[in-house]
């Protein structure tokens, strides 16, 4: 049978080494790469073409979803699988908004990450058991007449965000204003971008002119 072959992106040189041994050890996959960077992990994407991507959402420098997104920019068809410590749903919606197909815990049982590394490469969806409730309650409040903005899905901090980026300022100029790191900005960038799937300065302008965020000018 021919083997999955995987790519591992996490800044943890442990975690890397336990997850390639338990992966060797179950059989059926191949390790081809091991990135500790978001910018390593687009150049090995780019070089290997794997069928599954294993994420980690927290890295220095480029994050995790920055970096989902730079990789389907180069390979559209790529499949992510998120491995992550983050079980809330200020990370799993974004992560599966982005384009991963797949939301895992690093707590979960072996097992478990082999079912989601099976599901995702034959083009299925798998999302941790213990996080699974997020998504339903995300689907009620969208269902919900009086949540159902898109607007309405965007954090309070990434509201101001989005104001301040549509305003025309920087990362480092809205850190400065907000009092966080140009890092955190950019996360927050990726996020909303994320949920109200916009891709350029120009669509996200737009909306917030639409949306009443910033007016328009007179």
């Amino acid at each position: 049978m021919e083997q999955i072959s995987i790519l591992m992106v996490d800044d943890h040189t442990v975690f890397r080494s336990g997850l390639r041994l338990l992966l060797e050890i179950k059989g059926g996959f191949k390790v081809i790469g091991e990135a500790d960077s978001g910018a390593q992990a687009i150049e090995l994407a780019r070089e290997l073409s794997p069928d599954i991507i294993l994420m980690d959402l927290a890295m220095p420098g480029m994050d995790g979803l920055t970096t989902i997104l730079r990789i389907q920019e180069i390979n559209p068809k790529a499949k992510f699988l998120v491995i992550t410590q983050h079980a809330d749903r200020a990370y799993l919606l974004p992560a599966l908004q982005a384009g991963a197909s797949g939301y895992i815990l690093k707590s979960s049982k072996s097992d478990d990450l082999i079912s989601a590394i099976h599901s995702i490469n034959e083009g299925k969806i798998f999302i941790d058991p213990a996080v699974a409730g997020t998504v339903m309650q995300d689907y009620r409040a969208r269902t919900n007449p009086q949540s159902s903005e898109p607007l309405n899905t965007l954090s309070g901090r990434e509201k101001e965000v989005l104001r301040l980026c549509a305003l025309g300022h920087t990362s480092r100029e809205i850190a400065e204003q907000l009092v966080i790191n140009t890092k955190t900005v950019d996360t927050h960038k990726v996020r909303l971008r994320a949920k109200l799937g916009l891709k350029t300065r120009a669509e996200l302008v737009n909306f917030a002119f639409e949306n009443g965020v910033i007016p328009r000018p007179g």
